[in-house]
């Protein structure tokens, strides 16, 4: 008899809604800036409270850039190029101050005590972080968190290929 929680729920697909949202908000973004309604400054400050929160959410969520990039990468003719996504955010400041708050965003993913991992290796699969450096991983407990990392923006993909439902996004536990 196995943990009943480890049974697969139907899962809310954030994919689904991710690329429309960033999408839409994303040229909201960059018209009111073209507009000058709002300046840059006004849009790092939201960038930083938005990690102070939920971590580096603005790359996959709202930048317009990310936009250009997703689009771009997704041609890319392996996981390896698709994750050069982090590189053109070196000169972004959005990216580096939510980039570190990463560590002390008030959600993130975590493992689920509930559930047991059955050691699937889909979420370092599908994870960018987990591919470009074999040093991080999500479930093995040996290795660093790439939740917590600098470069992860949350796309939670590694949270929809759980098939345990092991790891989620939830409030951090301090």
């Amino acid at each position: 008899m196995g943990n009943k929680n480890n049974t697969k729920k139907p899962k809310f697909k954030i994919d689904k809604i991710r690329r429309p949202v960033q999408f839409v908000l994303g040229i909201t973004i960059y018209i009111l800036l073209q507009a000058g309604i709002i300046s840059l400054g006004m849009i790092v400050i939201l960038g930083s409270f938005l990690g102070i929160i939920f971590g580096k959410v603005f790359c996959r969520w709202l930048c317009p850039i990310g936009i250009v990039m997703e689009v771009l990468l997704k041609a890319a003719p392996d996981e390896k190029a698709r994750g050069m996504y982090q590189y053109h955010k070196l000169g972004c400041p959005i990216a580096w101050i939510s980039g570190l708050l990463n560590r002390i965003s008030l959600f993130t993913i975590r493992k689920n005590p509930l559930n047991k991992c059955i050691n699937c290796n889909k979420c370092d699969e599908i994870c960018y972080i987990s591919n470009l450096n074999s040093s991080f991983s999500l479930y093995k407990e040996d290795h660093k968190n790439p939740a917590d990392s600098y470069t992860c923006s949350r796309c939670y993909q590694c949270v929809e290929v759980c098939p345990v439902n092991y790891l989620e996004f939830k409030i951090r536990k301090f």
